[in-house]
């Protein structure tokens, strides 16, 4: 198994660091998609924090890792079963990969030939979409995805469940996963319907200071000249997320969300002009994360600051008459909003 950079030692990109952990928090934000210029981390930040993740438990032999004490009930090996006659372990946090020149049939699963042709038996073979339930769905370079793959990933965002229906298969099973993009925005942009599905949109520059780009070569040099003394050097911060998370997970459903905040992030998207009522609900969803991980008991202005910019850049419609970029209208309607 590869070894991957620690989360802990990530220099700088501290908004793509908040929204991976804010995610892991609370998978209802809706995920993340992050973009900027090739070589800043993107990709390495995903991947560490898959190994950040506390493990979980899965029903032994279950083909999509149901929760033992909640199995999905389009799960057909779990259904009408009860916890105790499920038995169960522990594995790691599911992340999985979603190349580009995916087929649809290893998206979504297929017909298992093997078993078709040797016991003639009509069995399904779990795709991508399965494997990932419960966990992290990645794409690299997201915004070159093909149409068709973008339009299966809609249907699943949406409904939770993936359907198939096709070889004789009528399938349903489930798929609830945390859709993680990364893309470089000179490559071209994201379709309007995919990305209102990623609950926040990070922007992840190069290194501006000097002593920034320093520290990241030397870190990185390290890692590579010996993986596994810089993974134990840093073993500690990354246990330390860890507990954070877990902490957080036990604690996000009681932090309290006041009238005057509901009010506060109302307004904000008002003034942006955001379309529909998604933004103000990824807005007080995310804060309400990044409460219960700092600890808070309910969510203030602070909260609502530090998420805006990242649930609310890629909601914003497009205006002729503002050059601004989103991030800027974004930073100007806080200013305003609390400054008043």
């Amino acid at each position: 198994m590869a070894l991957v950079f620690p989360f802990s030692a990530i220099v700088g990109q501290d908004e793509i660091k908040l929204a991976l952990l804010i995610a892991a928090v609370d998978s209802s934000v809706g995920g993340v998609l992050a973009f900027g210029d090739r070589g800043t981390g993107k990709s390495t930040a995903v991947r560490a924090l898959a190994q950040l993740l506390p493990k979980m438990k899965v029903v032994v032999g279950c083909p999509y890792a149901c929760d033992p004490a909640k199995p999905a009930a389009s799960c057909e090996h779990c259904r009408g079963k009860s916890e105790a006659e499920l038995k169960s372990r522990q594995v790691p946090v599911p992340v999985v990969d979603l190349p580009l020149g995916a087929t649809e049939d290893r998206v979504v699963g297929a017909l298992d030939l093997e078993r078709a042709l040797t016991q003639g038996v009509k069995a399904f073979e779990p795709g991508l979409l399965a494997r990932a339930h419960r966990g992290f769905l990645y794409i690299d370079e997201a915004n070159l995805l093909e149409d068709h793959l973008v339009d299966l990933l809609l249907d699943v965002a949406a409904s939770g469940e993936n359907v198939v229906e096709r070889e004789g298969l009528s399938i349903r099973h489930p798929a609830k996963f945390v859709l993680v993009g990364t893309g470089n925005p000179e490559e071209g942009e994201l379709r309007p319907q995919l990305l209102d599905r990623f609950g926040l949109s990070v922007e992840v520059r190069t290194p501006e200071d000097l002593a920034t780009r320093i520290e990241v070569v030397r870190r990185r040099d390290a890692f590579e000249r010996d993986p596994e003394a810089f993974i134990a050097k840093w073993k500690k911060e990354d246990d330390k997320l860890r507990r954070k998370i877990l902490a957080a997970r036990e604690r996000v459903s009681s932090v309290k969300v006041p009238d005057a905040t509901l009010e506060s992030a109302a307004k904000l998207c008002m003034g942006l002009g955001t379309d529909g009522l998604r933004g103000e609900l990824t807005l007080i969803r995310a804060a309400r994360a990044l409460a219960a991980y700092e600890g808070d008991a309910s969510v203030g202005d602070k909260h609502l600051k530090r998420v805006a910019p990242s649930a609310l850049r890629h909601r914003l419609r497009r205006n002729p008459l503002d050059e601004a970029g989103s991030t800027v209208r974004v930073e100007r309607a806080l200013a305003e909003h609390f400054a008043a």
